[in-house]
């Protein structure tokens, strides 16, 4: 009987369960928290794993392995060792995976209830860290994640990118182990991936993080990634029809608050007394240059808002700088 599986790791840096104790109660923080808040506060580099499509057929396998082989032009890794560059060699992987007869047991099971939606044959997951990082080290840490996490279980394949400024690997898995158990891949999935990533890349002598957004105090909502890339180059109907909304709100008298807005506010302030009872902390443990380092980094965080807000202050930014452009010489 085919089962499910996830990964559940708590995070590193439960930041925001530091802040919840009662007075007096500093956090008992580990050799590795203390390392992790550090990192952190300085601004170490952030690794970043996401999610990055999959396919449901055997047509879409294909056509996602030759995206990511470039039509042959670019080396693959399988999970035996081996390297491949050649064109063609997508066909070999479905057999070899068995992926054809995985579609059509997905076929048959669709065929008694039409409920049901098309089961990935794979995960395509993607593995980079910023501009300067050595290509072959982020290569080499997702090998040694996925050798760990895959190896006997899920087949997978992977390859390098260095087409754009961020080293990327994307790591192509089979939905299904060999021992029949669908890979269920959650936030916590994820979260452990990205812990064991960055500790990998550590481990190579780059400096590397793993840390939840709200932790860092990032505030402003993800895009999925198509929206990101069409707003990046101007061409996203979604972000242009957001600005529009925003703007005409301004012209009207102002933006309408989210109910979201509530909510990044206490996730904020359970956040900053984390950070506050870690310096506490670190204070109390005689390192009162870390503590300090903690208290600016919490200093600096920028004000928490939505999507909405966000836009509505880069319009106000350049309706100010147009002004400012326009303005009669002898009135500047």
């Amino acid at each position: 009987m085919r089962r499910m599986i996830d990964v559940h790791r708590r995070p590193l840096l439960d930041i925001a369960s530091y802040g919840r104790r009662g007075p007096g109660q500093r956090p008992s923080l580990s050799p590795a928290e203390v390392a992790h808040a550090v990192r952190t506060a300085r601004g170490a580099p952030e690794v970043v794993v996401k999610v990055s499509g999959g396919a449901s057929t055997s047509k879409g396998v294909r056509q996602h392995l030759d995206y990511i082989g470039r039509e042959g032009e670019q080396e693959i890794e399988m999970d035996d060792g081996r390297l491949v560059r050649e064109s063609g060699f997508e066909r070999r992987v479905i057999e070899d995976w068995d992926l054809d007869l995985e579609e059509q047991k997905g076929s048959r099971r669709r065929a008694i209830t039409t409920r049901l939606k098309s089961p990935k044959l794979v995960h395509n997951v993607v593995f980079s860290m910023p501009p300067g990082t050595p290509p072959e080290k982020v290569r080499a840490a997702v090998r040694k994640l996925a050798q760990e996490e895959f190896a006997f279980r899920h087949r997978y394949l992977m390859t390098l990118h260095t087409d754009q400024p961020q080293p990327h690997v994307h790591l192509v898995l089979k939905a299904v182990s060999e021992q029949g158990e669908r890979l269920n891949i959650r936030k916590a999935t994820l979260r452990a991936w990205r812990q064991q990533f960055a500790a990998n890349l550590r481990e190579l002598g780059i400096d590397a993080n793993a840390t939840e957004r709200a932790v860092r105090g990032v505030s402003t909502p993800r895009k999925s990634d198509g929206i990101y890339r069409a707003a990046a180059r101007g061409a996203s109907t979604h972000f242009r029809e957001r600005v529009r909304m925003v703007a005409d709100e301004l012209l009207r008298g102002g933006v309408r608050l989210e109910p979201g807005v509530e909510t990044l506010a206490r996730t904020r302030g359970a956040v900053t007394g984390g950070w506050n009872a870690t310096a506490d902390a670190l204070l109390a443990a005689g390192r009162s240059d870390e503590a300090a380092l903690v208290r600016s980094f919490v200093n600096r965080m920028s004000p928490v808002q939505t999507e909405k807000q966000w836009i509505a202050n880069k319009l106000r930014r350049s309706l100010e700088a147009v002004r400012a452009r326009d303005a009669p010489e002898h009135a500047r």
